[in-house]
């Protein structure tokens, strides 16, 4: 007689909301310290290069960590690596938001970088443990939703917070939410599985089933290759970082970037060498993670381009401030929940390979739509594009994800979340470098500093900001006329870019995402091995 699965309990979902809770603190915390810089330079009495570095040092130390992260997870367990990460990044919260320079600000945002590497790779590698497949894109479209609305929300909460209280509000801000996510992970999550092997699952046990790998903790760890992959990282981000300023042929940039190119290369082959990677990379050999890898790409380079330009329009062109900037992108959040609503029916009808490129579409016309902005157009127009770019960015990412979530091995979640995590994070980086480069040369192209002084001249080149500065202090009405179309323009050379970036994405996916058979035959033995290894992996309940 066949047994009976357990029933599923309804902690699963509570289970959820803590992890959601906890990426969403990151999402938060990713935004809401633009908003703070402004005042942080005045009050702390910083420097452009050290504003830089407060959102630089966050940004290095959670693309550096974020590759081994995984492994040490799959090693140690996701649960207690998690919850490290959730309370470290408390505690750096608390730190930035007690310190008194520049320096100690810097120094709490890139431990605030290290805690934020462990909580996003692992929140994702526990899911396929909590649900089961039939259930898993339902819980993978509400850990996105959650990455997502971090991005416009942190704003609002930032303008909120910077008008009732100091700067370090918004560091102090986490503290509780981390302590409140903390407290629901270690109540809810799976509990790790013993390192050395474990007792055969009790489904009659009210105790949580586990959520870590069988791998073993005694295998050497690849040193040389953290090395290599943590150097080529940071190459890579700092050239980045400094592309803004000094200009993609600048010497330094030009020698960060081929560094960085080296580095990774030497990463790539030592990857594929050594017994025990820190990163699988035979995973691209499954058409399921490589395509969705690379969609998660294509959909991430074109939102994070839109939401680079959209809050800088919002204020500086339509005028509103941080709390109205972050109420007039939630369109695209809308946008984005109903899609991932839907995909959940959507999917088994139609197959990823309809849908994903679908949501592509969608995306693109809502980018394409936006680039036609004028600047008399006002907030009307952008609410309907961008919640049709919401859409498009639901129907892509969400059944994309999926397919990466199907591909990995039940023993290695978190080295391939990392993995994941780490290509979309590295794609974003240059993305945004690229898309900033952009505008500041739609900019400038259409820029008009007639009759201006070199020092006027060269603040209004600066940014569209610089130039309603300058046009205020001139009371200059043809400046900040000119200022603000040449950053439309700017934008709405973005917009399309992002667009033909979706486009290509859609073009591809149509044509190299396996198909519904084969999607299904190997999703069935992927089950089968998972099924073979572990009988009751999908059937265990956290109740």
């Amino acid at each position: 007689m066949t047994a009976l699965a357990p029933r599923p309990s309804p902690r699963r979902w509570l289970a959820l909301a803590a992890l959601t809770l906890s990426v969403l603190i990151v999402g938060l915390d990713g935004t809401v310290i633009n908003v703070a810089l402004p005042t942080m330079a005045g009050e702390l009495h910083a420097d452009s290069a050290q504003l830089q570095w407060i959102g630089g040092g966050y940004l290095l130390a959670l693309s550096v960590a974020m590759l081994p992260v995984g492994l040490l997870g799959d090693r140690l367990g996701h649960r207690r690596l998690l919850l490290s990460g959730i309370a470290l990044f408390g505690f750096a919260s608390l730190g930035g938001a007690l310190a008194h320079s520049p320096a100690q600000v810097i120094a709490a945002r890139a431990v605030l970088g290290l805690g934020a590497a462990a909580i996003m790779p692992l929140s994702m590698a526990i899911l396929p443990r909590v649900f089961a497949k039939e259930e898993l894109p339902r819980a993978i479209a509400v850990w996105t939703a959650a990455t997502a609305l971090g991005m416009p929300v942190g704003p609002v909460v930032g303008g909120w917070l910077l008008d009732r209280f100091w700067w370090g509000s918004v560091f102090l801000f986490n503290v509780p939410v981390a302590a409140l996510a903390l407290a629901a992970g270690l109540w809810l999550l799976p509990k790790d599985r013993a390192v050395h092997g474990s007792a055969p699952f009790d489904a009659s046990s009210d105790a949580p089933f586990d959520a870590s790998s069988d791998a073993p903790f005694d295998a050497p760890f690849d040193v040389l290759g953290a090395v290599l992959g943590g150097l080529g990282i940071t190459a890579l981000v700092h050239g980045t970082i400094r592309i803004p300023g000094d200009g993609w042929t600048a010497p330094a940039v030009l020698l960060s970037l081929a560094a960085a190119a080296g580095l990774l290369t030497a990463f790539v082959v030592r990857e594929r060498r050594v017994p025990h990677p820190i990163v699988d990379l035979t995973l691209f050999r499954d058409r399921r993670f490589l395509w969705g890898t690379l969609i998660a790409v294509f959909v991430n380079f074109a939102v994070m381009g839109i939401l680079f330009v959209v809050p800088q329009y919002l204020q500086a062109v339509l005028g509103e401030d941080a709390f109205g900037t972050g109420l007039r992108v939630l369109p695209l959040i809308g946008g984005l929940m109903a899609a991932a609503a839907a995909s959940e029916a959507v999917v088994p009808r139609l197959g990823v390979r309809t849908v994903i490129p679908l949501g592509l579409a969608l995306l693109a016309a809502g980018a394409l739509l936006g680039a036609t902005t004028a600047p008399a157009d006002g907030y009307g127009f952008a609410a309907l594009w961008l919640a049709l770019t919401g859409l498009g960015f639901g129907l892509a990412v969400v059944p994309a994800t999926s397919l990466v979530m199907a591909a990995l091995p039940t023993e290695n979640t978190g080295s391939g979340t990392s993995l994941l995590e780490t290509v979309q994070q590295l794609g974003s980086v240059l993305g945004v470098a690229g898309l900033g480069s952009l505008l500041g040369y739609g900019y400038l192209a259409r820029l008009h500093t007639d009759g201006l002084s070199a020092q006027a001249a060269d603040a209004a080149r600066d940014s569209v900001s610089g130039a309603d500065a300058v046009a205020a202090r001139l009371h200059d009405a043809a400046l900040t006329a000119s200022a603000r179309g040449a950053f439309v323009h700017g934008m709405d050379l973005v917009l399309a870019a992002c667009g033909a970036i979706a486009l290509l994405g859609a073009v591809l996916a149509a044509a190299f995402l396996p198909g519904r058979t084969a999607c299904s035959r190997t999703v069935a033995r992927g089950c089968a091995r998972k099924v073979a290894a572990a009988p009751a992996e999908h059937a265990e309940s956290i109740a």
